[in-house]
């Protein structure tokens, strides 16, 4: 591993100190490419106005005439946390601005497959459905968007992912990745495209009269939603993102939130009033992501929807179980993933550039965890393959890709199936997540097709394995109450927690609970605990370690903590 310190702009990290900024988080913040004191403006004022999003006034007028007219509206949402919190926000938000007629449907993810397709369309009509809307999906949904045109149905799409060649003939598409749109946060996630569509309705509807400043709903009930399927989906937090997920883990540490939220936190064992972004994508989003992916991610909504408490510990109990079993079944496959690469790496003359691996006993709704998982581990971009479940379609295959910085994955899937047309029967996603669907004779096609993709887009700079980080910590800083605010702001995907290095003295170290090494380390002259999730392999006497920062609560006493996350060469 090498590790790359982070530059940061001294003029930048000089004029968040002269706002007030702490010296070691303004020179972090800068680091991170933070100019001003403004961009850490957490407030709801500070969001992009709604009206530069295109087809979110479209939408409302769409929505608001359908609120007037008592139209039976039904969501079609994704197996994903993202999906699942978009369906929520969305049936939560419209019950608020007086809809009276709301359902949801949710596609299976192993008979349906992804998306808006011909056969839900027709079953959204079936349960007397008049407006149909989408959810971090649809954009590539255009034989699905016509079926149900064709059946009567007006059709909302809303949805974040990179649009393809044809957009669907919806009656309005609301996604800032659509050509055309203005909008500046291009990062938004689906549950964040819906609710901005939610703000467009409840302003048109203040228009038309229906409410007024005072009357209106307060929309803001539903960020712990929004922050939690921000979190869940991993999509770059840019400013706009990090403000809806602030907006919504200060509802939740104030104890204002949903009785699913409190009861997805009470079975992972967080306190409300720490509420993290980590515990978004550590705790919560798993939990809701293994009904997608093991069960019915209805489960998941109901969670999200309710607002009986006995219920939502019901649900949120079940949903734990399911994830426990999602884990088992995922070391088992990681393992197996792993054999297999390691073997085709050992017989190729060179480790190849990126792997696809299959197995028949794969469980396809955990395809996408193990490819992150190989991906982590090998450092090259990794598809996992599993047999489809779905009737009629024996013979294919569903694959999950996760990549690395500098190879986009969508963009490798497109070159592919225009350099060997037919062999991806279905494809899409994003720069660092892809899924696509091969016929079962397709796979070492497929494969060779990403290995000569691969061969010519990375190099052996951008194959060998880096971590950026933020240098060394001045021992003056290794104090509790810096680690508590290093914590405070929202950090992410795109936006990385502080992880410093520098050679440390390894005092002591023990294997605790199996797999997870617990250190005593020597910080410029000062002894620190240190602790490394699964690791068992014994450290060095001296060691160049990557570390964050954390405060620990033990026996009464606060102090401080390096959790480590890498060794350097």
């Amino acid at each position: 591993m090498k590790f790359e310190v982070r530059a940061f702009p001294p003029r930048a990290a000089w004029a968040l100190e002269q706002a007030g900024v702490h010296p070691l988080l303004a020179r972090l913040l800068a680091a991170r490419g933070v100019q001003s004191a403004e961009e850490l403006d957490e407030s709801l004022a500070r969001l992009l106005p709604p009206a530069q999003l295109a087809g979110a006034q479209a939408a409302a007028a769409l929505l608001a005439d359908a609120i007037a007219a008592q139209r039976k509206i039904c969501f079609v949402a994704d197996y994903d946390c993202d999906g699942a919190t978009a369906c929520a926000v969305g049936i939560r938000g419209l019950r608020l601005l007086g809809a009276a007629h709301l359902d949801y449907l949710v596609p299976d993810r192993v008979t349906d497959g992804y998306g808006l397709t011909a056969p839900i369309a027709e079953r959204v009509a079936r349960r007397g459905a008049q407006v149909l809307i989408t959810v971090d999906n649809g954009i590539a949904s255009a034989q699905g968007v016509a079926a149900a045109r064709a059946a009567g149905l007006q059709v909302l799409v809303t949805d974040h992912h990179l649009p393809g060649g044809e957009l669907p003939a919806a009656d309005v598409i609301v996604n800032p990745n659509q050509p055309g749109c203005g909008f500046a946060s291009k990062s938004l996630a689906g549950v964040g495209v819906m609710f901005y569509v939610l703000l467009s309705l409840r302003a048109e509807l203040r228009a038309r009269g229906v409410h007024s400043e005072t009357t209106q709903p307060r929309l803001d009930t539903l960020l712990p939603l929004v922050a939690l399927g921000t979190v869940a989906d991993v999509v770059r937090l840019d400013a706009n993102n990090r403000r809806l997920i602030a907006q919504g883990l200060k509802r939740i540490r104030a104890g204002h939130m949903s009785a699913g939220l409190a009861a997805l936190l009470a079975v992972a064992g967080r306190e409300p009033g720490k509420a993290g972004s980590l515990d978004f994508g550590f705790a919560l989003g798993p939990r809701i992501n293994a009904a997608g992916r093991l069960a019915d991610m209805g489960l998941g909504i109901e969670l999200l929807l309710t607002d009986d408490a006995a219920r939502a510990g019901e649900l949120a109990r079940t949903l734990d179980g399911i994830n426990r079993e999602r884990r088992l079944i995922e070391d088992g496959m990681r393992e197996q993933a792993l054999r297999i690469a390691e073997n085709l790496c050992e017989a190729a003359a060179a480790p190849p550039p990126a792997l696809s691996v299959f197995d028949p006993g794969f469980h396809e709704g955990v395809v996408g965890v193990v490819a992150a998982r190989l991906k982590d581990k090998l450092h090259r971009p990794a598809f996992v393959f599993a047999a489809s479940g779905a009737p009629g379609h024996e013979r294919e295959l569903k694959g999950s890709g996760r990549s690395i910085e500098g190879f986009h994955l969508r963009d490798a899937l497109d070159l592919i199936a225009k350099r060997h047309p037919g062999v991806l029967l279905r494809f899409g996603g994003h720069a660092m997540a892809a899924g696509c669907t091969i016929e079962r004779t397709q796979l070492d096609t497929f494969s060779q097709a990403l290995e000569q993709v691969a061969a010519e887009w990375l190099d052996a700079a951008t194959l060998t394995r880096r971590l950026a980080t933020d240098g060394p910590l001045p021992p003056e800083y290794l104090r509790p109450d810096v680690a508590d605010m290093l914590a405070a702001p929202v950090w992410g995907q795109g936006f990385a927690a502080p992880v410093f290095n520098q050679e440390l003295e390894v005092l002591g170290q023990r294997l605790v609970g199996e797999k997870h090494l617990a250190l005593k380390l020597r910080h410029h002259g000062q002894p620190v605990d240190g602790i490394w999730f699964g690791r068992t392999d014994p450290l060095p006497a001296q060691a160049h370690l990557a570390f964050r920062l954390e405060a620990d609560d033990w026996q009464g006493a606060r102090r401080v903590r390096l959790v480590v996350q890498a060794i350097g060469d």
